[in-house]
């Protein structure tokens, strides 16, 4: 039995022109060796299988090339690797700059590959400063690392970095059509496709992949055999799921999710999956973002086909559903239930009857779907009047809203009164007149004009000085319209303006009440509640030119008392047994 070797070490490039994807960085190495232009740290990050070791190596054995060697002559001698990850220590790297210091016996060059640098601890990173910053000139250093941000700024400083990027899915695919033609495999395009997207940009990665794959199928390669090898869903299902939904086939579209969870993939999976379908749909509406579709070339005619079938509103809110789905399904406790709803609202969203969302809430079924015959309702029956505007002008915004506002008082109006309605009820004509001044739209002159109209009936409406009583009172019937209002406000709950209201003494001056209070704080508290005082006030003692005066005289401090020492002075004036009270009984204040 012949010893087998993996592709990812059969097929690793041993020149920068194997090197796939990286094309920007090996022009740049080789260049910089042409040049005599290469710095003595380089470091080389990116993600893993992307090739930064094998440039590393390639790199290695190129700067002590000069052409009087064979082309399988390695130069082992000069090249050392060292796996931070399993010798991070200082004394690894002390041992390592002793190594340094002596020169090559073959070549020009000593080259030192560091793999894994980041594992290296803090005290071998400070050990390794000084050597890296001044190297001998026959010494060069080349880091890997997967995590350049775990490394410390102060080695980066002393290094040229190069970013490796992710191989492309395209890239990717063309690698392992090479490697299938030398190894007599017939591989399908959609089949290498599926294994470059699996791979996710590592070249190893997706070699790997490739020989677990070929030992699965054989020699023949089909899309059929990656997706049941790789546990990937097949592109089938989804194009089968958005034709159910496209269709308002919801019994249908849930059974074949059922049939997905059943062959053992997460529900996760699959709604992330058709967000992305629904995404590489709306892609294909365009032809100028067509190229965004990494598929391959079958699939994509699959994807371009659906794609007229389908509307770009139903995309946008499809892929805004099954977006929210997504994020809402890790905190979900019943996860099936919440991508059966996300399927019912995909399904709802092209219903010919419900295409549009009601209340800005998505429809979860519409309950037309189940209704095999419509029955109208009575209040379907029952039709709004409709006011017929007879005018030459053009109809205006104004124009609507004030025969909506009048519309229901003058239906109200023509209906017949009963007999027992008492006169008094005509003021409505003041009722609408307010209502459409509050209402009216200033968007034209006729609505101004409109406004100017109502404010001078309102004017006419309201009662004029003339007509409101004016009857005479004495002080005593004012104290006790005042203290009625006190006790009126005491049930509102509005005790602040009560303490302020009974801190002293109302003064009447004819038809003028005089309020004197200690400071401005409390002029404007009871200002606040000035107009409904003086309303009270007019309504009860029938004598509407009462009028308040709220002054301010900081003399009158003395007169309240607001510590509790101050109300004890206050009481013993009134009465001084209370001084002998408090002595009896030994109280404090």
């Amino acid at each position: 039995m012949e010893h087998f070797i993996v592709s990812a070490r059969k097929y690793r490039p041993t020149v920068f022109e194997d090197v796939v994807g990286q094309q920007a960085i090996t022009n740049t190495l080789e260049n910089a060796i042409e040049n005599d232009h290469l710095a003595q740290a380089l470091l080389f990050t990116g993600p893993r299988g992307v090739g930064k070791t094998t440039c590393a190596r390639i790199l290695a054995k190129k700067i002590n090339d000069d052409g009087t060697h064979h082309e399988d002559e390695d130069f082992a001698f000069n090249i050392f690797e060292l796996d931070a990850a399993s010798n991070n220590s200082v004394d690894d790297i002390r041992n390592l700059i002793d190594q340094v210091r002596i020169p090559p016996q073959v070549g020009k060059f000593k080259v030192y590959i560091i793999d894994e640098v980041h594992m290296l601890s803090s005290a071998a990173f400070n050990a390794f400063l000084k050597t890296l910053e001044e190297p001998p000139r026959h010494a060069i250093f080349i880091l890997a690392t997967t995590e350049k941000h775990k490394i410390i700024p102060t080695i980066l400083s002393r290094c040229q970095i190069f970013d490796f990027r992710r191989i492309t899915v395209n890239d990717i695919k063309s690698q392992l059509a090479e490697v299938a033609k030398a190894e007599e495999i017939e591989a399908e395009d959609d089949a290498l496709h599926i294994i470059a997207q699996k791979a996710d940009g590592a070249m190893r990665d997706a070699l790997s992949i490739f020989d677990r794959v070929v030992s699965f199928s054989g020699k023949n390669l089909t899309r059929q055999a990656v997706t049941e090898n790789l546990n990937v869903l097949d592109y089938t299902y989804y194009f089968k799921i958005t034709d159910l939904l496209l269709a308002n086939k919801i019994p249908e579209a849930l059974v074949s999710y059922d049939e997905i969870l059943s062959r053992g993939f997460d529900g996760h999976h699959f709604i992330a999956g058709l967000a992305s379908h629904f995404r590489d749909l709306l892609v294909c509406k365009n032809e100028e973002t067509v190229s965004l579709l990494e598929v391959g070339e079958q699939v994509k005619e699959m994807y371009l086909k659906q794609s007229k079938e389908t509307s770009k509103d139903f995309l946008i809110d499809a892929i805004g559903i099954a977006n929210d789905c997504d994020l809402k399904y890790k905190n979900s406790r019943n996860q099936r239930l919440l991508v059966e709803l996300c399927l019912m609202q995909l399904a709802s969203l092209t219903f010919e009857a419900e295409k549009k969302k009601l209340n800005n809430k998505s429809l979860v079924i519409p309950p037309s779907y189940f209704a095999k015959v419509a029955v109208p309702t009575e209040k379907a029956k029952v039709e709004e009047p409709v006011t017929e505007v007879k005018s030459d002008e053009p109809i205006s915004v104004s124009n609507i809203s004030e025969e909506k506002l009048t519309q229901p008082i003058t239906a109200i109006e023509e209906q017949p009164a009963p007999e027992t309605q008492p006169e008094e009820v005509i003021a409505r004509p003041q009722i609408v007149a307010e209502r459409n001044a509050k209402k009216i739209s200033a968007l034209s002159l006729k609505s101004i004009k409109k406004k100017q109209e109502i404010k001078r009936e309102l004017v006419a409406s309201m009662p004029t000085k003339e007509n409101l009583p004016v009857k005479d009172f004495t002080d005593e019937q004012m104290q006790d319209a005042w203290k009625t209002y006190a006790k009126k406000i005491e049930k509102e709950g509005k005790y602040n303006l009560l303490s302020h209201l009974t801190m002293g003494v109302p003064k009447l001056d004819g038809s003028l009440i005089h309020l004197v209070f200690p400071n401005s704080t409390i002029k404007v508290e009871v200002e606040r509640a000035k107009h409904e005082l003086l309303n009270f006030l007019r309504t009860t003692l029938e004598n509407h030119e009462i009028d308040l005066s709220i002054e301010v005289d900081e003399q009158e401090v003395k007169r309240y008392a607001y510590t509790p020492r101050e109300k004890f002075e206050k009481l013993k004036e009134k009465n001084p047994m209370i001084e002998t009270l408090r002595k009896e009984f030994d109280l404090d204040v």
